[in-house]
């Protein structure tokens, strides 16, 4: 569900180091209001959160009309690779997302990068 949320996104936002999960949508929204200085009722945006522990990530995005706020708990010791830098917000792709979700860390050093040449192609 949590990879979902992020179908037609324009952009996926990190809000990188550890979030507070007592805040619901409405002081997620004012982080990346304030902190960020990005617009949370972008439809076309989703922004992640993860908690200290890094076993828990929080995704919200605007509908239209009001939050969509999913929250994934990993079971057992799993801990996602969320990055370490503090207090800044980064934009990633959808495969970038993919990884996070399956325990991997975001920047694959030897990931094949994805580019697609069209006039090249031959059919």
């Amino acid at each position: 569900m949590m990879k979902y949320i992020a179908d037609e996104a324009e952009h996926i936002y990190l809000a990188l180091g550890a979030t507070d999960f007592r805040k619901q949508q409405n002081g997620l929204a004012a982080l990346i209001s304030l902190k960020f200085k990005l617009n949370p009722y972008c439809g076309k945006s989703v922004f992640l959160f993860c908690n200290k522990k890094h076993n828990s990530l929080r995704a919200l995005r605007w509908d239209g009309n009001g939050f969509v706020l999913v929250t994934k708990f990993l079971s057992d010791e799993m801990k996602f690779q969320w990055p370490k830098t503090q207090g800044e917000v980064r934009d990633i792709t959808k495969r970038q997302l993919e990884w996070l979700l399956e325990g991997l860390q975001i920047d694959q050093k030897k990931a094949i990068k994805e580019t697609v040449d069209t006039e090249k192609m031959i059919f």
